[in-house]
């Protein structure tokens, strides 16, 4: 071969390869580092939340919890199924191994964008609900569009496919994982909790909370059985199931919420008490029977907002699609943060349950 044609042909191979980045100043050096880590740590959160919600659906239908992120709900469960374990695969080689060659890096640009068109469908179907006025919520931000800012920072970082190796490259991506795992729960109790999902129903379901010794109940349980009374007597539900456990040496916490509720002017006979709601599940498990006897089929469920994540999950799992309703506040809670930072271990607890 001519040395013209070896010169043309190494010429095509170093134009179709993937270019080499050119050293830039320190500060543009900084940024990308900085990118490169927040790509990689969103990749690998998503990629292996996707990959634990479609191994553990396969062995536990109802564990997939991908709805926290991006909802496929439209599409057949099969299908959905494989949306989310290729989303896992393709993000986790992201996170794993950054350098891309020419397959992989058009493989994670148009898995990614995919996500992200499904991700601003998600969008577009809450700013709707809004506007209908089927929904209510004091903060217009769905939890999808901060996915899908995420989701962009990947999506860049493939784009320009220059990543360089640095010193404690892995373990800033790695804080990046720890701090998403840390933001997303809270995320759901700020945006999904406060969002306001009433419509009419057959029956409202309300989470108890501290009862004090002298039978009367505490701010957060006088909250919660007040909102889901007006529920009742608004017409917008039928019965009303009132969950709890025993109240602090006393008063049982169910025997507090029914006599509030009929001072609100539920009807005594269209309230359902279950005293042995002990704990979120518990209540759970107990109220679902009780539904079904009564042929509820839509049902709302009142409580807190850091708490309506985890009830949203717990119903998900025992067979029943619920609607939640965040409790109406008298004022803001002297221990909220405290409630929200156990919550957040609270609702991984429960989302990793089923695989203990």
């Amino acid at each position: 071969m001519a040395f013209g044609s070896r010169q043309a042909v190494a010429d095509s191979s170093q134009a179709l390869a993937p270019s080499t980045p050119t050293p830039g100043p320190a500060g543009g050096g900084l940024w990308r580092a900085s990118r490169w880590s927040i790509a990689r740590g969103v990749a690998a959160f998503f990629g292996g939340f996707s990959c634990l919600n479609a191994l553990g659906d396969t062995f536990e239908r109802g564990f997939d919890a991908s709805g926290w992120w991006i909802d496929l709900r439209g599409l057949p469960h099969w299908l959905g199924w494989c949306v989310v374990m290729l989303s896992g695969v393709v993000l986790l080689g992201f996170a794993w191994r950054p350098r891309l060659g020419a397959v992989r890096r058009k493989l994670t640009l148009g898995w990614t964008m995919l996500l992200m068109a499904f991700c601003g469908a998600n969008v577009l179907a809450f700013a709707t609900a809004i506007d209908s006025g089927r929904i209510h919520t004091p903060r217009p931000i769905p939890v999808s569009a901060l996915i899908l800012v995420a989701l962009f920072s990947v999506m860049l970082s493939a784009l320009k496919n220059d990543f360089q190796h640095r010193r404690f490259a892995n373990w800033q991506a790695l804080g990046v994982l720890a701090l998403v795992a840390l933001v997303c729960p809270v995320a759901q109790m700020v945006l999904f909790g406060k969002t306001d999902y009433r419509r009419p129903a057959d029956a409202v379901v309300v989470f108890g909370a501290r009862v004090y010794p002298n039978g009367k109940p505490s701010l957060a349980l006088a909250d919660r059985v007040r909102t889901a009374s007006r529920l009742v007597t608004s017409g917008e539900a039928e019965w009303l199931v009132v969950s709890g456990g025993p109240g602090d040496r006393g008063t049982h916490e169910t025997l507090a919420m029914r006599r509030l509720a009929i001072r609100m002017g539920v009807p005594p006979e269209r309230i359902l008490v279950d005293r042995q709601g002990l704990t979120t599940n518990d209540t759970v498990q107990n109220s679902v029977p009780m539904l079904r006897r009564i042929g509820a089929k839509r049902v709302l469920a009142v409580s807190h907002f850091y708490h309506l994540p985890r009830i949203k999950l717990a119903y998900q799992r025992a067979g029943l699609n619920v609607y939640t309703v965040p409790a109406t506040e008298t004022r803001r809670l002297r221990k909220l943060p405290w409630f929200m930072a156990r919550e957040v271990a609270a609702l991984w607890l429960y989302y990793l349950s089923p695989l203990t």
